[in-house]
């Protein structure tokens, strides 16, 4: 538990260093970089302990996890520059709702009452909020991209505690995040020679910094699912709400609208 609550608080502060850098240079450069500096911290960890080559059947699982979290992370990131963070974040909280019933379809968990009603009250504060911003004089084409990008991601979140789970029954933390980062290298490099930015010095910092936290938030959420299964962890989603008010607060000067809260 306290592993998965480090990984949803490291992973909300990478989220405001992201936001940061994907409104300098763009969402498909931010993630691009952030990957592959990840990648440069993962890989050596991995080799450390052996890094041996999965096989066949991990690493399709490694490859199917990396792409999901690879658009994932694209369309979350392309959503926090329309978005205030906070609002991002609380908006995603579809996600474990949805993660609930793919965990009792794919991994056969007993779903219990009370993760069913936490994540029931996750989704009606999504809906709140959706209802908050279209009703907003503001409401304009960027929010309107913003929300249908964050509903995107949260789709693909959702699917991906479930390969998540299926990965860390059968992989290392290090293992992990080498193929989570090192995949995502290679998927948006087929795009960076046309969308590349090059970001300045403080976006560099803002993007080591990144990278650092998701290694740190992969690791973490890989060695909690090999010992928790989803429907215990996935509920801790929800403290990523204090943390992204917190950090849009501290980073952009971001106030919490009266729907979000």
């Amino acid at each position: 538990m306290l592993m998965a609550a480090l990984a949803v608080a490291s992973l909300a502060l990478m989220d405001a260093y992201m936001k940061s850098a994907a409104l300098a240079v763009g969402a498909l450069s931010a993630a691009w970089l952030r990957s592959l500096i990840a990648t440069g911290i993962a890989l050596p960890l991995w080799l450390a302990r052996g890094g041996r080559w999965p096989q066949r059947a991990v690493l399709t699982l490694h490859l199917q996890r990396s792409v999901v979290a690879t658009f994932m992370a694209l369309t979350f990131f392309y959503a926090i520059t329309k978005l205030p963070l906070a609002e991002a974040i609380a908006i995603s909280f579809v996600a474990p709702l949805i993660a609930l019933y793919l965990a009792r379809l794919m991994l056969g968990e007993i779903i219990r009452r009370e993760a069913i009603a936490a994540s029931l009250l996750g989704f009606a504060g999504t809906l709140v909020i959706i209802g908050g911003k279209v009703g907003q004089a503001e409401f304009d084409r960027d929010t309107a991209l913003g929300l249908a990008a964050i509903l995107t991601s949260a789709m693909l979140y959702a699917y991906s505690f479930i390969l998540i789970r299926r990965q860390s029954q059968v992989a290392g933390p290090a293992e992990i995040a080498t193929f989570h980062s090192g995949v995502s290298v290679l998927l948006l490099g087929i795009a960076a020679p046309f969308l590349f930015e090059m970001p300045d010095s403080d976006t560099l910092r803002d993007l080591a910094a990144a990278a650092v936290l998701t290694v740190i938030g992969a690791m973490a959420f890989a060695w909690a699912y090999a010992r928790a299964e989803a429907q215990v962890l996935v509920p801790l989603e929800y403290s990523g709400f204090l943390w992204a008010s917190v950090f849009g607060w501290l980073f952009f000067a971001e106030r919490l609208t009266l729907p979000t809260l």
